[in-house]
């Protein structure tokens, strides 16, 4: 289980990448009966480091002999200066891999990972401005610009900037389970949840329409998610046509109408498992999804795992 994590300082690293990892893993939360994390800022250059913000220097006392011991290893965005990663450093995060930690890059911050060879053979995230830069630079990766995030088994990678925070959210969510994570995001009042495959938001305005968002109808959805539904009923639910409602729902949610739902009632299935005692069945019927078959098959799909062996997964790791 997660316990012990480190983030890494780089010459001009990017101050809110940092204050992500640090917000989500650095904090005690203990007096909401939240997981503590032995964390720590580790410096991979020297004692005291300038970031890019005017008039602001970052200081730590930990060197990166403190990343042998840590369970995950993140890289916040800190410039692409390719060749020039300290050697000590990419040989610290292929030592992490190697012995079972994972490996998280914030934005750029997956150039440090490209560099230690730890991209190869693997699918990854990155903001869309650098997804052509990242490619040329290291062919033997798969780069998705148009994702969130992507996890990888060690290796998880984020786009930017707000991204960063689904992406540690969603090992949050791996490592303890829906309600811990769901917690944390409620503490920082961030969305408890933007599924990695999600589309990243790019520049793409929005046409001019009596209707400036679907959030009355994701309301809607949320509170309704044992009914069954279509677009054109949510359509007619916006004021819309269906498809100028499918349109407009995919570019302010960066996912469609179908996939947002479905995700929603995984995640209120994974909920419900945790923290009741209902059988598959009562919760497949409560989430949306009709039986406990169908339940199963979107659970595989979606997590790689079984309604029953997520119950005693994090059953066990709550109790513990």
């Amino acid at each position: 289980m997660l316990k012990n994590v480190a983030a890494v300082l780089l010459d001009g690293v990017h101050p809110f990448e940092l204050g992500v990892v640090c917000e989500v893993f650095g904090l005690d939360r203990s007096d909401a009966g939240l997981p503590v994390y032995d964390f720590a800022v580790v410096s991979a250059e020297g004692p005291s480091l300038g970031t890019h913000v005017p008039g602001m220097t970052v200081s730590t006392p930990y060197g990166l002999e403190r990343l042998e011991e840590a369970d995950l290893v993140a890289i916040p965005s800190a410039g692409r200066r390719f060749g020039a990663y300290p050697p000590e450093l990419l040989d610290a995060l292929r030592r992490a891999v190697e012995r079972g930690a994972r490996v998280l890059s914030l934005c750029a911050g997956v150039f440090v990972l490209g560099e230690a060879g730890l991209l190869d053979g693997r699918r990854c995230a990155v903001h869309w401005r650098y997804a052509r830069e990242l490619g040329i630079r290291f062919p033997r990766t798969r780069v998705d610009p148009d994702v969130l995030y992507v996890d990888e088994g060690p290796v998880v990678t984020s786009a930017g900037t707000a991204a960063g925070i689904d992406a540690c959210l969603h090992i949050v969510r791996t490592e303890h389970g829906t309600e811990v994570a769901n917690a944390i995001a409620r503490r920082m009042v961030v969305p408890p949840h933007r599924d990695g495959g999600q589309a990243q938001y790019v520049e793409r305005p929005l046409p001019a329409a009596r209707c400036d968002t679907v959030g009355d109808v994701l309301v809607w959805m949320e509170r309704h998610l044992d009914e069954p539904v279509s677009v054109e009923e949510l359509a007619a639910r916006a004021h819309m046509s269906p498809r100028t409602f499918a349109r407009r729902f995919q570019q302010e949610t960066g996912t469609t109408p179908y996939r947002w739902l479905l995700r929603q009632r995984v995640l209120l299935a994974q909920e419900l498992l945790e923290r009741t005692d209902e059988t598959v069945d009562a919760i497949a019927a409560r989430a949306g999804f009709g039986n406990a078959a169908a339940m199963r098959h979107q659970f595989m799909k979606a997590l790689g795992t079984t309604p029953n062996a997520f119950r005693r997964t994090f059953r066990v790791r709550s109790a513990a």
